[in-house]
């Protein structure tokens, strides 16, 4: 429809509808069932297994996740190191604390274990499928549904099968870096030793620690120098004979995060470098005393939320911080000065992710680590060559080598028309506020294209997608809608704030980054334009006008929804007939409801 508004369902005509209007027989709050389907387990994923079974009435939900456990990138990821490289405090749900976190940044193992307990508290198990993995999904126009394919091992006998679903909507929560690839080095695959990559590690319930028992004798490789190579080469230098890490590009090393505030906060006397476990007494006094707790979290989040001048160019934080990080780079690399010189990198902070890397700088610097920067010519079948003609035997190498970032999915999604999704995303992908695609209708994203952070926390961010992805939903729900669809003006005017938005910032500035692509220059893909707090406010009050919709009645009237002219609780002289009232029981006080509620 040019102007966007209502069309009837493909299946009815104007003239199908009766004329003389006729109410429906139904009350505006008798819901027809809907159905949803989420794809991925991970946080997002199991955001929505809580929030839409609270949020939407009569919600038939099925989420479906390749993996054999809940977590997302925390149960798929097992190598040496991993671990948050956020605090830890302010890395869980908003509703959903916990305050015994081991480690200012926690392990990757106590976050996995922690979104499982979540999952047990919400009993999410009843809609989730593992080890079901979506190959295929195509919008049904004529039926208003999605038509999924899930490749699943048989109950009974293992052997792969497919089997086929419908929803009224698709939400995709399959993540930004859930799909690693081999390094393109010459030989890779002719190297008799050991060979792995970061995100194929032996899973559970191994532990990285079980892995690397063997290696105390052994000489490891590491390729790369993103923050999974960080992570694994401080964990591992300890451990074994020698290691090598091999780094083709540069990158800048957070500075430790508030050290002074941490200890203040704390209650500490002193700041101590490299000191990030928590003590058994501070562990007590989060779990018992929730004055001191939220305080912490508080602090902290302000902390996170109160430097997005650092991703301008050419600002005053964003100078300071590059000296700051500068000094304390060239302090901790003081034993082997040289490697700064192929570390230390000419583009600004931020230009590719940055890690605080606890560890990493030191590690280099011990007697048994190797820092190479000269590229890697081919693998052998007992090691790496570089360009330089240097030869290093190996036993064991592992690639920390990044992940596929091109967004384009391994399964189809077919949209309207049998529109493509991964064909529609070349060169780049293109999105309505990163979660709606228009040709899709009913399909919803959470982080998905350009919805990663780098001012701020991304947990909020994926919070207040889910919830608009249920606000859709309920949307949908209550005025019986068979589809939605974000308008392709809506989607362009988007982008064209992403290409206005995206120069000011240090993401354009050349250097490698999974931002962009994995490449030195192009547009950024990857991030948010804007603050965590920016991109929360931007989704939490949807602009409805920006879709088209169809009715799944056959009745031309768009307020047909509106039912009797009562509501199902008057209907049957059941439930809460004064919802309009807020009481409080224990004082027995009454007040009206704030809805909306007023900002205070």
């Amino acid at each position: 429809m040019p102007g966007g508004g209502f069309s009837l369902s493909s299946n009815a005509t104007a003239e199908d509808a009766p004329g003389p209007y006729t109410l429906g027989d139904f009350c505006i709050d008798e819901y027809k069932p809907i159905k949803v389907i989420v794809i991925g387990a991970g946080f997002a994923g199991i955001t929505a297994g809580i929030r839409f079974p609270q949020k939407i009435p009569n919600v038939e939900l099925t989420i479906y996740e390749k993996s054999a456990g809940v977590g997302g990138t925390w149960f798929n990821n097992n190598y040496p190191g991993l671990a948050c490289d956020v605090p830890s405090h302010c890395y869980q749900l908003s509703f959903e604390e916990k305050k015994d976190w081991s480690s200012f940044y926690a392990c990757g193992h106590e976050i996995r274990q922690h979104l499982e307990e979540v999952v047990e508290k919400y009993k999410l198990m009843r809609y989730i499928k593992l080890q079901h993995e979506v190959v295929h999904a195509q919008f049904d126009s004529a039926a208003g549904k999605w038509r999924v394919r899930v490749r699943r091992p048989n109950p009974e006998s293992g052997a792969l099968e497919e089997i086929e679903d419908s929803s009224d909507v698709l939400l995709l929560a399959v993540g930004i870096l859930s799909r690693w690839e081999w390094p393109d080095i010459a030989g890779l695959k002719d190297f008799k030793g050991e060979l792995r990559h970061s995100a194929d590690f032996d899973k559970h319930p191994k532990t990285w620690q079980d892995v690397a028992q063997a290696w105390a004798d052994k000489k490891v490789g590491v390729v790369g120098v993103g923050s999974s190579a960080i992570q694994i080469v401080s964990a591992l230098q300890p451990k074994v004979q020698k290691l090598v890490n091999y780094v083709r590009g540069k990158t800048w090393l957070a500075l430790p995060f508030g050290q002074d505030l941490v200890a203040k906060l704390l209650g500490r006397e002193s700041a101590e470098e490299g000191d990030y476990h928590f003590t058994p007494e501070e562990i007590e006094r989060f779990k018992n005393d929730p004055e001191f707790f939220w305080n912490f979290r508080y602090t902290l989040e302000t902390t996170f939320n109160s430097a997005y001048s650092w991703t301008l160019k050419g600002s005053e934080l964003q100078k300071q911080t590059q000296l700051q990080c500068r000094e304390n780079m060239e302090k901790k690399l003081a034993k082997k000065p040289w490697i700064a010189e192929h570390l230390i990198p000419d583009f600004p902070v931020a230009c590719r992710r940055l890690t605080p890397g606890p560890g990493y700088l030191e590690a280099l610097c011990e007697d048994n680590v190797d820092f190479v920067p000269t590229p890697i010519k081919r693998v052998t079948e007992r090691g790496i060559e570089t360009e330089d003609g240097k030869f290093q035997e190996l036993d064991v190498i592992i690639c920390a080598t990044g992940y596929d970032t091109s967004y384009q999915l391994p399964f189809k999604i077919l949209g309207r028309g049998g529109v493509d999704l991964n064909e529609k995303w070349k060169p780049h992908p293109v999105t309505y506020l990163t979660i709606a695609v228009d040709q899709f209708p009913n399909m919803f994203i959470a982080l998905g294209p350009n919805a990663a952070v780098a001012s701020g926390m991304l947990l909020p961010l994926i919070e207040q997608q889910i919830m608009y992805a249920v606000q859709a939903t309920a949307k949908m729900q209550r005025e019986r809608l068979k589809s939605m669809e974000v308008k392709a003006e809506a989607v362009r005017d988007f982008d064209e704030y992403l290409e206005a938005y995206f120069p000011r910032t240090v993401f354009t500035e050349k250097c490698r980054s999974w931002y962009k692509l994995g490449k030195e220059e192009g547009r950024v893909t990857g991030l948010w334009p804007g603050s965590t707090l920016q991109a929360v406010k931007a989704i939490e009050h949807p602009r409805w006008e920006d879709y088209n919709y169809e009715l799944a009645d056959p009745v031309k009237n768009r307020f047909y929804w509106l039912g009797d002219g009562q509501t199902l609780s008057e209907k049957t002289l059941t439930g809460d007939r004064t919802h309009h009232f807020r009481w409080d029981l224990g004082t027995h006080g009454r007040s009206y409801s704030d809805r909306p509620s007023c900002s205070q």
